[in-house]
This record gives C-alpha cells, sequence and structure tokens, in this order.
C-alpha cells in the first residue's frame, strides 16, 4: 500500500538539494529613488544657493541626473504602461519642435548659444519629458516627488532668510561667485516655494482632522511669507495663483463644489487680509524684496516689454523659417549674450523657429493642457491637484523668463502629460 519511504535524512535518503539564492528587485525603492532623484534635479537651481548644499563636495544637479538615468530606466522595464491617445499629439509636437530646431541651427548666425542650447534641446529635453511622465505615472516615485518638493520649499526659503541675515548670496557652491546671476537664482528659490504652497494647500483641504488642517494652512501662510523675500514676482504671481486653483481643483474634480468655492473664498480673504496689513504698516515691507520690485518702479524698468517686441518684431521680419535656433539676441543686437532671450516660449518659438517653430510649440504644449482637462473626472483628484502643484509656477514662469533649453519646463511638461499616463507594476 504505497511502498516504503525511507525517513529524512536516513541511509536511503538521497541528499539534499542545494537551493539557488534567487535576486529580485525592490520595484518600489526604485520608484521611491527615482521620484526624489527627480526631485532635486528639478529644484537643484534653488536648492544649491542654500548654504548647506554648496558646501557639499558634489554637484547635486550632476549627482541627480547621473542617478536618474539608470533608475528611469529601471522604473521603465518594471512597469506596463498605459498611455491616453490624448498625449500623442503633444509627442508628436515636442519631437517635431526637437528637430526643427536641430535644422534651424543651420541657418542660425549664433554659435556659443547655439552650441549651448542644442545639446540641452537635444538631449536633456527628451530626457526631462520622459521624467516628468514616468514619476508622475507611477504612485510610488510620485509620492517621493511630493515629499522632496514639500521639504525642499521651507528649506530653500529657511536658506534665503540666513542669506539675507548674515548678507551671503550662495551660488552654486561659493559665495558672491557670479552676482550676475542673483536675480535668476532667487527666481528659481521663489519657485521652489510656490510648488510647496500649492502641495500644502492640497494637503489642507484633504486634512480629515482640525489639527491636520491648521497645521497645513499654517504652512501655506509660512510659504506666502517665504516668498516675499527673495525677489521673483513671477514667483509671487505664481504661488497666489497656485494656492487659490490647485486646492479648488483638487475639491471640484473630487465633485464637491461648495468646498472648492469655499476655498476660493478662504484664498481670496487671506490675500486681503495680508494686502489690507501691508496697506496700514507699510514700513513693514522693508527688507521684503519681492514687494519692493513691485513698489519701486521696477515693473515699468523691466527689459522684457522690449524682449517681447524685439521677438515679434523679428519673427515677422524672418518669415517663414525664423532667425535659426539661438540666432534672436545678435539679430536683435544684443550680441551672443543668452540671458538677452525673448523671455516667453512662444515668442522664441515664433522669432527663432518661425511659422513651424510655432506650430510645432502650439501643438507640444497646447495639447498637454487639454489631457488633464479632459480627464478631469476621469482620475485620482489628488493625483491631479499634485501635478498641477508642481506645473504651474513652471509653467507661467516659461510664459515670461527661461527659454527653450530649459529642463524644468519640459520636466513639467511631462507631469501635466502624465494625468493620461497608467503605469502598473509587471
Amino acid at each position: 500500500m504505497g511502498g516504503y519511504h525511507p525517513p529524512s535524512g536516513g541511509p536511503g535518503a538521497a541528499p539534499p538539494v542545494p537551493r539557488l539564492t534567487s535576486w529580485r528587485i525592490d520595484t518600489a525603492t526604485i520608484a521611491s529613488l527615482a521620484g526624489a532623484s527627480a526631485a532635486v534635479l528639478q529644484f537643484a537651481g534653488a536648492l544649491k544657493g542654500a548654504p548647506l548644499v554648496a558646501a557639499l563636495p558634489f554637484d547635486i544637479t550632476a549627482l541627480s541626473l547621473a542617478s536618474l538615468v539608470p533608475l528611469l530606466a529601471l522604473l521603465l522595464l518594471t512597469r506596463r504602461w498605459w498611455l491616453h491617445p490624448l498625449v500623442a499629439p503633444s509627442l508628436l509636437g515636442a519631437g517635431l519642435l526637437w528637430l526643427w530646431l536641430v535644422l534651424a541651427g543651420t541657418w542660425s548666425a549664433s554659435h556659443d548659444i547655439l552650441s549651448a542650447k542644442l545639446p540641452e534641446v537635444v538631449l536633456l529635453a527628451p530626457l526631462m519629458l520622459l521624467a516628468g511622465i514616468a514619476v508622475g505615472a507611477d504612485a510610488g516615485a510620485r509620492r517621493w516627488l511630493v515629499a522632496v518638493a514639500l521639504l525642499a520649499g521651507p528649506f530653500v526659503g529657511a536658506s534665503v532668510a540666513w542669506g539675507l541675515a548674515h548678507g551671503a548670496v550662495v551660488l552654486g557652491g561659493a559665495v558672491g561667485a557670479n552676482p550676475e546671476l542673483v536675480r535668476v537664482q532667487y527666481q528659481l528659490a521663489g519657485l521652489a516655494i510656490a510648488c510647496a504652497a500649492g502641495l500644502g494647500g492640497v494637503r489642507a483641504v484633504e486634512a480629515a482632522t482640525w489639527p491636520r488642517r491648521l497645521f497645513w494652512l499654517g504652512f501655506v501662510a509660512a510659504m506666502g511669507v517665504a516668498v516675499l523675500l527673495p525677489g521673483g514676482r513671477t514667483a509671487l504671481l505664481s504661488l497666489g495663483f497656485c494656492v487659490a486653483l490647485v486646492p479648488a481643483l483638487r475639491c471640484w474634480s473630487a465633485a464637491r463644489p461648495r468646498l472648492a468655492l469655499g476655498w476660493l473664498a478662504l484664498a481670496a480673504a487671506g490675500g486681503a487680509l495680508a494686502l489690507a496689513a501691508l496697506l496700514l504698516n507699510p514700513a513693514g515691507a522693508n527688507g521684503l524684496r519681492t514687494l519692493e520690485r513691485f513698489t519701486q518702479g521696477d515693473v515699468e524698468s523691466s527689459a522684457r516689454p522690449a524682449l517681447w517686441a524685439a521677438a515679434m518684431q523679428w519673427g515677422s521680419e524672418a518669415l517663414p523659417f525664423g532667425l535659426g535656433t539661438g540666432g534672436f539676441t545678435l539679430a536683435a543686437g544684443y550680441g551672443e549674450r543668452r540671458g538677452l532671450y525673448p523671455h516667453n516660449h512662444l515668442l522664441e518659438a515664433w522669432a527663432e523657429g518661425g511659422v513651424p517653430g510655432l506650430l510645432f510649440w502650439l501643438l507640444c504644449f497646447g495639447g498637454a493642457v487639454l489631457v488633464p482637462l479632459l480627464r478631469l473626472r476621469r482620475m485620482p483628484p489628488g493625483r491631479l491637484a499634485r501635478a498641477a502643484a508642481l506645473a504651474l509656477p513652471v509653467l507661467l514662469a516659461a510664459m515670461v523668463s527661461t527659454d527653450l533649453g530649459n529642463r524644468m519646463v519640459w520636466f513639467a511638461l511631462g507631469l501635466v502629460l502624465s494625468t493620461g499616463v497608467v503605469a502598473r507594476r509587471v
């Protein structure tokens, strides 16, 4: 009945078979590291202004970029990806725009700007766009991206306050290394603070208890004070839009219109109270560089209106194919000075890329805006709101600053497109 079976380990037993150790990739860790690396790379320009970061013996931009590339590859390989058809037009527009900018470089009069700009457009922009899509679509990567952004805002704000109190500005690792970049550095700091404020507002409307709700409201108020220090007017306006609209979007997409309207009323009341406090005590604005730039005539003395007019003029005169990539500053009489770019993505595409550049830009960025709008009620409200909080300040800045080679804009565009992408573990 079944025969005899020697006991395990007995004289007739077969020798034990050694087990092979199996290695399994922890895909959750990969996603977390990818999200953290992407966040550090996105806000590296602002973080490098902090004395603690500047004292590090390495460049966080290079380190985060070097770590993001393999992590992004592993993330792509360990997920199944589903793309909504709405994403395709924007991706097509981005590819055509990059290709056209390379072709337009063949008739550009620029040498220095062209040689610096093309590698950013051809190599860095596609990587950042892909990173924004992948990190924004994966839940684990997105969680760490948001966490690092929430930490970066107060960290940068505190660093700016410390630097102003001690008369020290840290740029890329050295105090006073390049005074001409002080304004750019503070603009980046303001963007980091604005993104953190928008995320804090989302946390406030999501909070289940009053203590947590009050904590996040205090966080938003603190970021509102911090953004007054650096001097970036765009960052202040971005923070206002972000704090007012993104939490309201979170409530509206969750089918809670009354809460959305209540948040808008609360944000308006908070802004009115802050304005009233400054009007009643004008001396309180002393030292708040952002407000000083609004009240001391800097708006009228800004070079942006002249650059915008020049971009429209030269774009019209160089029809149909434009001045060529990087050729605007030379045509406008500014020489090889990249800092005097048109300060508007759309006008830059028009002036340097002509009619094709303008159409490709509209297809790329205009098509991307349609993705979250048409999927407003078909995706988790929290995911949509977090993508908006991280993308809105950067995309607003693209219309008054930065050029087509700026990596932050392409990453923000990827976050917008990620609302039409689903990632699932293999």
